[in-house]
């Protein structure tokens, strides 16, 4: 399958390692291997294939946290895994839209590619997840959390445990949500969901035997109702919530967003979505201190991402099918000191949900499948000055009963363009001076005469998709 976008540079360490050297070294199926510059040959010698821990949270926006200075929500622990790895400032998705990027994580590919167009269309069991391929590289592996894909629960190859719920639309609930353990339904034994997954993960962790192991910890959390535990029901009680000038309370009923379940108050709902992402980071927490305790966090590869971003107020929207920055971009965090340098320096290169997989398969040492449409950022982790992508294809399809049209956008450095279906007029936008998409420059001498480049760039990313 041919490449539809330009991929991140390379990056050479500082004692050249073959990729012959590294297999011999190693001893392991290394097919991709990007070393660390700081990583000695008596290290390489005695390294293990790493374990891995995906967390992935829903409608989590890329700046809802205090490592990125947030006015209010506390984050601390995702504030160490930015200060102890890599934090990407330029992270996005492809889809923004819960069924579409969370395949789209799982497979390495864009939408247009796995099939889960929205929130309606099915997963095909014909699709071969990041799991899948692990697993046949001999590690133990377990999707637990929020599948939250259309069509009946798959059995998913390649995977060891399995456990998720199908409650409210495969949604759950983040009280005594009742779950299904590879097959068979089990009531929660915490109360609150967050927690309750966190505990199931760390069983699958400490059950595992002599293999490496692959985890996907899929949370609800945190999508509406925006419910916090009862602990943190008054936190930020009080606090300015500098919500966009363009914002008001009542907005989800006045400007016909009720189908986004955001219904009442914006400053009530947004109080507690804040309060919901600090519970999901005390949760994060748990879960490396548990690491830690057991003396593997540094065997272990860390990622922390959400499946979009989320509006509130911003455009006057609420919800996430829109393709401006609220929206599209995502917090993205990899903590693994081995193939890092510079921990704690973030990047700004732009990383994509469909990086995951090949990210993930090149820490281990794995073969990156050619129908994967990401890049390893890999090279990113062991060098921040390497050339990144220079732009990106995002592809939004019509999920009913939302009125949003189907539109393809293309996001440079400093431009967007955004063409949509329909009668809805196409949108450039100059994210270098007007970071909020506020001024649309078609139809000004500015935005006519970028239109034709990037109106050819993104006839070239599209080229051959099969649309």
């Amino acid at each position: 399958m041919s490449r539809r976008f330009p991929r991140g540079g390379s990056v050479s360490p500082a004692r050249p390692v073959t990729r012959r050297r590294a297999l011999k070294l190693i001893g392991g199926t290394l097919a991709a291997c990007t070393l660390a510059p700081s990583l000695s040959l008596g290290a390489l010698r005695g390294a293990k294939r790493p374990n891995v821990v995906f967390i992935l949270t829903d409608d989590h926006r890329w700046d809802a946290m205090s490592n990125m200075n947030h006015p209010f929500v506390q984050t601390p622990h995702l504030d160490r895994l930015a200060r102890e790895g890599v934090r990407f400032n330029n992270a996005f998705v492809t889809t923004s839209l819960c069924s579409p990027s969370r395949a789209s994580f799982l497979t390495g590919q864009y939408a247009h590619t796995h099939g889960v167009k929205n929130n309606l269309t099915p997963w095909s069991d014909s699709n071969v997840t990041l799991l899948e391929h692990f697993k046949s590289a001999g590690y133990d592996t377990a999707f637990i959390g929020k599948w939250h894909m259309p069509g009946s629960l798959p059995s998913l190859r390649g995977v060891d445990r399995f456990i998720t719920f199908t409650v409210q639309g495969g949604q759950g609930r983040y009280f005594d949500c009742p779950l299904i353990v590879n097959g068979r339904e089990e009531p929660s034994r915490k109360s609150y969901i967050t927690e309750e997954l966190t505990d199931r993960a760390l069983e699958f962790i400490d059950g595992r035997r002599g293999n490496p192991f692959c985890l996907y910890l899929s949370h609800k959390a945190v999508h509406h109702q925006f419910l916090p535990p009862q602990d943190l029901k008054d936190l930020y009680d009080g606090v300015d919530l500098r919500l966009p000038p363009e914002a008001d309370s009542l907005i989800s009923i006045v400007d016909g967003l009720v189908v986004s379940g955001v219904v009442g108050p914006l400053e009530y709902h947004y109080r507690n979505y804040c309060r919901t992402i600090t519970a999901t980071d005390r949760e994060v927490g748990r879960l490396l201190d548990s690491l830690e305790a057991m003396g593997i966090l540094d065997d272990t590869v860390v990622v922390y991402a959400g499946d979009n971003g989320f509006f509130w107020g911003e455009h006057r929207l609420v919800d996430k099918r829109w393709p401006y920055e609220e929206a599209i971009r995502i917090p993205l965090i990899v903590r693994y000191p081995l193939m890092t340098a510079d921990p704690g320096i973030p990047a700004d290169q732009m990383a994509l949900n469909i990086d995951l997989a090949p990210t993930l398969l090149d820490l281990a040492g794995l073969h990156i499948p050619g129908n994967m449409e990401g890049s390893s950022l890999v090279p990113v982790l062991r060098d921040r000055s390497v050339k990144g992508r220079e732009a990106f294809l995002y592809e939004y399809f019509k999920d009913f009963p939302y009125n949003v049209p189907e539109y393809l956008a293309v996001r440079t450095g400093r431009y967007k363009y955004i063409r949509y279906q329909g009668r809805r007029k196409n949108e450039i936008f100059d994210l270098a001076n007007d970071p909020r998409e506020m001024n649309n420059l078609l139809g000004t001498p500015e935005g006519d005469a970028l239109l034709p480049e990037l109106s050819a760039l993104m006839d070239r990313l599209t080229q051959g998709r099969g649309m």
